[in-house]
């Protein structure tokens, strides 16, 4: 691949990947170094991949097994069975009127907070718009999985949302008393 393609590629795809790192890993620095480790393995290895149209799908399976590989040498979080993560029970729902008040970084800070098993999916699907089936590929798991994983980190984030669009916002006059 000549230079100027890579480069290309990198500002192509640098900031979604690192978006998505970013959902992983919960940290600044750890995103940037799989970020980068994903385009050193595009500079090494990307010229084995056939078919152009997936370089995409590629890349974000690249970060996302350079991501577990990190966890798994860190042994930072021990394994756990799908099950045991799921939630159990009824899910309040969430009233319109409420989900107008959540706001763009609350939702983001309630997904960070979602166990990784259901977080990438998420993040893949909604953040990155990736299908099923890509999101099946990049995490190398059955599609039927994707679909579960995907209901339940909806329900996860739901449950970790709820509190914070039942908590009445402050009006200007109490944010500045509380200054």
């Amino acid at each position: 691949m000549a230079a100027v393609d890579f480069e290309e590629m990198v500002e192509r795809y640098y900031g979604p990947l690192h978006r998505f790192a970013l959902s992983l890993a919960r940290d600044s620095h750890e995103a940037g170094d799989l970020t980068q480790q994903t385009f050193v393995a595009w500079a090494e290895k990307g010229h084995q991949l056939r078919d152009p149209s997936k370089v995409k799908s590629w890349l974000f399976s690249t970060l996302y097994r350079q991501f577990l590989g990190a966890r798994r040498r860190e042994n930072r979080f021990p394994e756990r069975e799908l099950e045991a993560c799921a939630l159990t029970g009824d899910l309040p729902v969430i009233p319109p009127a409420m989900e107008a008040s959540l706001d763009g970084a609350t939702v983001l800070n309630a997904l960070r907070h979602v166990d990784e098993v259901f977080r990438a999916p998420l993040s893949l699907f909604y953040l990155h718009d990736h299908s099923y089936k890509e999101i099946a590929a990049i995490l190398d798991i059955p599609i039927g999985t994707v679909m579960s994983r995907i209901a339940r980190g909806k329900e996860a984030l739901r449950a970790r949302l709820l509190p914070a669009a039942q908590s009445p916002s402050p009006s200007p006059s109490q944010s500045e008393a509380l200054s």
